[in-house]
């Protein structure tokens, strides 16, 4: 404590006041006032930039305080109430630091970015420089390299050895990103571990100090009775596609991000490949934690970070205003599947060859004049990928019942037992309502008796398999019940009669019939996909004139497997696709991305509470499942729309999730930090309440609410 009137304290005069120690780091000065506990931050930066004497702009500047890794951001607080005694060392410091930005395509940028507000904010604000809209779907990560994906996360932690501060503001540890970080934790070294009562994040409070101005975060509305996500107002982002120069550096002016260069050799030579589903999981390690500044999660000017689409779903895709978004999407998905981050058939991965070789031709001629303005297949094309990425309903908002369409036919079926081999039966089956019902014959189905076998398609899970060389046409529906998922197979004779009878299974497992508006949209975007994978009549280019590195348009199995006939293979395939513009060859890559049975799962290595082994949950859009982690089969889903709340706990860093049948699900992350599986639900929930408004704004606060942990 300070010592009082009359009273010499440590460091003090008998008046109360001390010595403090401010650094200013930009100067690389350090300065001694005499302060009182009393005195608030604000005039503590009064006193010393009066004390410093230069003439220059001090307004970008703040307060940080390396030994607690706080910014000292309510300038109203005294130093009694941030308990700052005579043996700290404050540090002035600018706000906005350069950091080296890799986007998707893989560039690397210099980007001013504040340190000082909430990493979601510093986000927003980057993505808004760079012209890409809606950036809530995206976030910041920390390169990860190959040895980061060989043990889980939590493993790695037990190991570390806190690092010896040093007086230039490391805090005594390099913290890894995604790390909770305790700003009142009292730590103390343990074996190389760091210990300490565990307690939720403060709420900080800082602003976006540009040109003086604060920026603040919209409230909100209630809308029918919950809360949306964007408030009424002018959107945060006007969609030109300008770029800021005031907040990146210079020579980014000069940079079209509409388009991306090719990638260099030393830079992919640094992409990772995991090797199997328990690697996929820990690359989701790095994610920053959304609700702390940049600063506070040991990031320091001039580290690398990467900028990546976080969630999977993209939301008002447009022509006209996301050129950057959409070729930003397009190079982060052709970099997942050539990485080997999501699995794909030959066939499929031949497609995406063939879009991607289909892109680089296009990049090298002029494109039609209002291409990004007035076309509209391409229009449409979006809409059929955003209503697939949705789902659709009437104009409005309810769905048709005036009549129940229906699917029947004979199919081949089969169940799995244990000890039997794989062989298919024929039934006849009806899909009416959400309802899948077999009978052994249609004279039975017509009078609807002797079923067979009945189930409810709502929640169930999907997954197309596909192989158009062996005429093979099936899908394996995996079925909630009280004892996991019931597996079942069914196996089509045609492409038309596949691509309805999986519309139809995947709208049901949506809680949507077939007299949904978007169901017609399905099944032509699923026959559609199908279509671009045959092999054409013969190749629209000569291979021996082609000049293509073949090692950058496929992933590494298929090139061990495939080498002697790639090319002819790839060029056979882009038959298909040769007739497509530039931005119409972006978005059919983007929609047969989004076909893939793993799309936009992100996983985690996790044990749940009881279990002695380690399992799978995976994060999607609109539920969590429980996974196998040899090979990834669903076990237990668990849709949003039945969990009442999700909480961690501090101290143990258990996550549990409360259903609406009073039943908990308890877990331990393993493979990250809980906080990132935190913020994966609460921000996927985040953005299924956005409306088709286009007059909105983001609603920062309500993100944070739903991701922060806190409440």
């Amino acid at each position: 404590m300070h010592g009082g009137p009359g009273v010499i304290g440590p460091g003090g005069l008998s008046d109360g006041s001390w010595t403090l120690t401010v650094f200013v780091t930009d100067l690389q000065v350090e300065r001694s006032l005499r302060v009182r506990g009393d005195l608030h931050i604000g005039g503590v930066m009064i006193r010393l930039v009066d004390e410093l004497d230069i003439a220059m702009d001090w307004s970008d500047h703040a307060m940080w305080w390396p030994e607690k890794n706080i910014w000292l951001d309510k300038t109203r607080w005294t130093l009694d109430q941030y308990n700052i005694t005579a043996d700290a060392v404050i540090h002035f410091t600018p706000m906005h630091k350069t950091l080296r930005i890799q986007l998707p395509d893989l560039r690397f940028i210099d980007c001013q970015v504040d340190f000082s507000i909430r990493t979601f904010n510093a986000s927003v604000n980057l993505c808004r420089e760079l012209g890409i809209r809606h950036a809530e779907e995206l976030s910041l990560s920390k390169p990860l390299e190959q040895e980061h994906l060989k043990e889980n996360y939590q493993q790695t932690v037990m190991r570390r050895k806190p690092v010896p501060p040093t007086k230039e503001g490391n805090t005594g540890e390099r913290i890894d990103t995604n790390t909770f970080i305790l700003q009142n934790g009292d730590y103390t070294k343990s074996n190389g571990s760091l210990n300490g009562t565990l307690r939720p994040p403060k709420t900080p409070t800082a602003t976006l100090q540009k040109n003086g101005k604060p920026y603040h975060s919209n409230p909100g509305t209630l809308r029918n009775g919950n809360y949306s996500p964007y408030s009424n107002g002018h959107s945060p982002n006007n969609g030109h596609n300008t770029i800021n120069s005031s907040g990146l550096s210079e020579s980014l002016g000069d940079i079209s991000l509409v388009h991306s260069p090719p990638v260099t050799p030393e830079v992919r030579k640094t992409q990772l490949h995991p090797h199997s589903l328990v690697e996929r999981a820990r690359m989701n390690v790095g994610w920053l934690d959304s609700s702390l500044s940049i600063m506070e999660q040991g990031i320091q000017e001039f580290d690398t970070l990467l900028v990546r689409f976080k969630y999977y779903t993209f939301y008002d895709l447009n022509p006209k205003l996301d050129a950057v978004r959409i070729n930003m999407i397009y190079e982060q998905a052709k970099w997942l599947i050539l990485n080997e981050q999501l699995d794909c058939t030959e066939e499929e991965m031949l497609l995406f060859a063939a879009l991607q070789l289909q892109v680089g031709l296009q990049a090298n001629v002029a494109q039609p004049h209002d291409l990004y303005e007035e076309d509209d297949d391409v229009d449409a094309a979006l809409s059929e990928l955003q209503i697939s990425l949705e789902g659709s309903t009437s104009p409005n908002g309810i769905n048709d019942i005036t009549q129940v369409p229906q699917l029947s036919d004979y199919l081949r079926f089969f169940k799995p037992k244990r000890f039997t081999l794989k062989s298919f039966k024929s039934l006849f089956f009806v899909c009416r309502d959400l309802v899948l019902t077999a009978y052994k014959t249609s004279d039975a189905a017509a009078r609807g008796v002797d079923s067979v076998l009945q189930v409810n398609l709502k929640g169930c899970e999907v997954t197309p398999d596909v192989n158009l060389a062996q005429n093979k046409y099936q899908i394996k529906l995996e079925i909630p019940s009280a004892e996991g998922m019931s597996e079942m197979w069914l196996r089509f004779d045609t492409e038309i009669q596949y691509a309805k009878w999986l519309a139809a299974s995947r709208y049901a497992a949506k809680g949507k019939t077939m007299a949904d508006s978007g169901y017609d949209t399905e099944v032509k975007s699923i026959m559609a996909f199908l279509s671009m994978q045959h092999p054409a009549s013969q190749p629209a280019i000569n291979p021996a004139t082609l000049d293509i590195s073949v090692e950058d348009y496929v992933a590494p199995r298929f090139l061990r497997k495939m080498r002697s006939k790639l090319r002819q293979k790839i060029v056979e395939a882009h038959a298909n696709v040769k007739d497509l513009n530039l931005l119409e060859a972006k978005v059919n890559f983007i929609k047969a991305w989004q076909s893939l049975p793993d799309y936009g799962v992100s996983l985690f290595v996790v044990r749940f509470h009881g279990e002695k082994k380690d399992e799978l949950l995976g994060v999607a859009s609109n539920k969590i499942m429980r996974m196998s982690l040899n090979n990834g089969d669903h076990l237990k889903t668990w849709r949003f729309s039945t969990m009442k709340a999700w909480n961690i706990n501090w101290e143990t860093k258990h996550m549990m999730v409360q259903l609406d049948d009073h039943k908990s699900v308890i877990f331990n992350c393993l493979s990250a930090d809980c906080k990132v599986v935190h913020e994966f639900i609460g921000g996927y929930i985040f953005l299924s309440m956005r409306s088709k408004d286009a007059n909105q704004s983001l609603n920062e606060d309500m993100f944070h609410k739903l991701t922060g942990g806190w409440v």
